[in-house]
């Protein structure tokens, strides 16, 4: 099982590394090695289950970021797609996503404090699709999960099934836990380096900071889906494609600082990327295979 690292593990690199740009990007050049195991290519389908309270609002920011991925409508420079399309350049060709099943759970079936094994029910309470599926867990703001702001922000893992294993994820929206942790950097953050905070680009820190997130793990799934494709360190906490990548955004990025973003002349909102129905997202670096850099859309 593959956790994100905490966004704000980037301030602890201001203990090692210079507060210089170039000296921070020549650093955080990091090499995936290949394992050798099977990655999740060709056409895969995203399925959510939305556990707790998400108001219609909140999903649509979600649902509009995920039809992004691959739609062959964006060509920009700018575009969720262009980013998304660093992961066609690992072994195994593109992955094209789309939308699946979406299962509304408002009224908590398990609780408001989860463990991991009943993320995994969650996860597969209502089918296992065709192994290129991946069943996406969202938790509510009030909901606890093991592990959530501790030592992770969301995290990625498969199950078996007899011959078969089919992967899932899950993510939580941190806006009343740990904003500081799993929202920078809409979110001042808890230790090192306090500069302004981001405003969140669809007014939603909580959301904003999932999508962030989100973005990760699924990148993780698609190029390390069982622990034995693309990553850095040891398998049962490996650093994956955008993890590898911590903290980001943008060129000229530093401990605190999450590089040159784009900034909207009425909102003051920041992105980098442009989505289908006029959305605005903040994405992460990812890393490139070809040129073994972290990759920003800016």
């Amino acid at each position: 099982m593959a956790p994100i690292p905490f966004l704000s593990l980037l301030l602890l690199f201001s203990l090692t590394f210079p507060s210089s740009s170039s000296a921070f990007e020549q650093q955080q050049s990091p090499l995936l090695k290949y394992h050798h195991g099977p990655l999740l290519k060709g056409n895969i389908t995203v399925n959510l289950v939305w556990y707790g309270e998400f108001s219609s609002t909140q999903r649509s920011i979600i649902v509009d970021f995920l039809n992004s991925l691959s739609n062959p409508k964006t060509t920009s420079s700018l575009s969720v797609s262009s980013w998304w399309r660093t992961t066609a350049k690992y072994r195994g060709g593109s992955s094209s996503v789309v939308v699946g099943k979406q299962t509304l759970d408002d009224r908590y079936s398990l609780g408001k404090a989860l463990k991991t094994s009943q993320l995994k029910v969650l996860a597969f309470k209502y089918g296992y699709g065709d192994g290129k599926a991946v069943n996406v867990v969202l938790t509510s703001a009030d909901v606890a999960v093991d592990g959530f702001c501790m030592s992770r922000c969301g995290t990625h893992g498969s199950v078996q099934v007899k011959k078969s294993r089919f992967p899932y994820a899950w993510v939580g929206n941190s806006v009343s836990q740990c904003p500081g942790y799993c929202a920078w950097p809409f979110h001042q953050p808890v230790y090192g380096p306090q500069t302004p905070p981001l405003v969140a680009p669809n007014g939603d820190v909580g959301v904003d900071g999932m999508v962030i997130n989100l973005a990760t793990v699924l990148a993780g799934t698609v190029v390390n889906p069982y622990n034995n494709g693309y990553f850095q360190g040891p398998a049962e906490a490996p650093l994956e494609a955008v993890s590898a990548c911590t903290g980001i955004f943008g060129k000229g990025a530093f401990p605190g600082y999450p590089g040159k973003v784009l900034v909207g002349e009425t909102t003051g909102a920041s992105y980098n990327a442009v989505g289908v129905n006029g959305r605005k997202y903040l994405l992460p670096a990812m890393w490139d295979p070809q040129t073994s850099t972290c990759k920003t859309l800016l």
